[in-house]
């Protein structure tokens, strides 16, 4: 299994990261590595953590299924963290000297999943602060565009915080005085919305606040398995908010304002000597 990225990362992808808020890279990690990790979310699926859960409403066809902190219990999205290209290619893309590991998360559409992601923006959602945050979303599926997460190009930018809700019955956070998303839905044209057709090996790296959604899975035959792992940089800080939030977890003995460093948040890029 590769851990350095199979395909170079130029400053043309460096720089639609920055100007677009997200880059589509091509053949990243190799055929060991979606084969091995195709494995852990079938065993992430067969045993579920406390944080599992189904967005699928009762009675609705497909599954829309949900899992967090998979790296905290189960070895091979611990070796996906610490042994991957994920670490560096956020690190090259992020333009950090320094990359901590926040979270992981899965996402997995059955066939005939009528649920969809709702537009939001990730950091509303944790407790962190700065410019260098970003997600590696890696797909173990082929990916249609019908199926992609959708982004609105160049949102990261618009200097708007807006309101997270909660994706299991659309509830907003508690204590939260932030802005109601807009109904981007209703008038499409407006925005500058962007979605990649996808094989696995390929990866998608977005800026943590550009607003970003995606459709069921209308397939009948293809699943969409995906994990999305979260990472920060530099300028990253703890951020205490006086609401809701859902990320971390537990309590990763930091105070507002400390650097993300911590055994929650492994620092995990340079990797070290051996």
């Amino acid at each position: 299994m590769n851990r350095d990225p199979l395909s170079p990362i130029g400053e043309a992808e460096v720089a639609a990261y920055e100007r677009d808020g997200v880059v589509c890279l091509r053949r990243m990690f190799d055929r060991d590595w979606i084969d091995f990790m195709a494995a852990a979310v079938a065993e992430a699926m067969a045993k579920p953590g406390r944080h599992g859960e189904s967005y699928t409403k009762p009675g609705n066809p497909g599954g829309f299924f949900g899992d967090l902190d998979m790296w905290q219990r189960l070895p091979r999205f611990r070796r996906f963290v610490f042994e991957s290209p994920a670490a560096q290619i956020a690190a090259r893309v992020m333009g950090a000297s320094k990359v901590n590991f926040f979270y992981d998360q899965l996402l997995v559409k059955e066939p005939g999943t009528a649920e969809r992601t709702p537009w939001h923006q990730d950091q509303p959602y944790w407790a962190v602060s700065g410019r260098q945050v970003c997600s590696i979303w890696l797909p173990f599926d082929p990916v249609p565009k019908p199926t992609a997460v959708e982004y609105v190009r160049g949102s990261h930018e618009w200097n708007r915080t807006f309101l997270p809700y909660h994706f299991s019955d659309g509830s907003p956070y508690r204590e939260r005085a932030l802005e109601a998303m807009p109904d981007i839905d209703v008038d499409r044209s407006a925005y500058d919305i962007v979605a990649y057709e996808m094989e696995p090996g390929d990866c998608l790296v977005f800026q943590a606040m550009i607003v970003h959604g995606a459709p069921g899975n209308a397939s009948m035959t293809h699943r969409r398995r995906a994990l999305a792992t979260r990472w920060t940089g530099d300028d990253a800080r703890y951020c205490v908010h006086s609401g809701e939030v859902a990320i971390p977890t537990s309590d990763p003995g930091l105070k507002h304002g400390d650097r993300m460093d911590c055994a929650l948040f492994p620092r995990v890029w340079p990797f070290p000597s051996i």
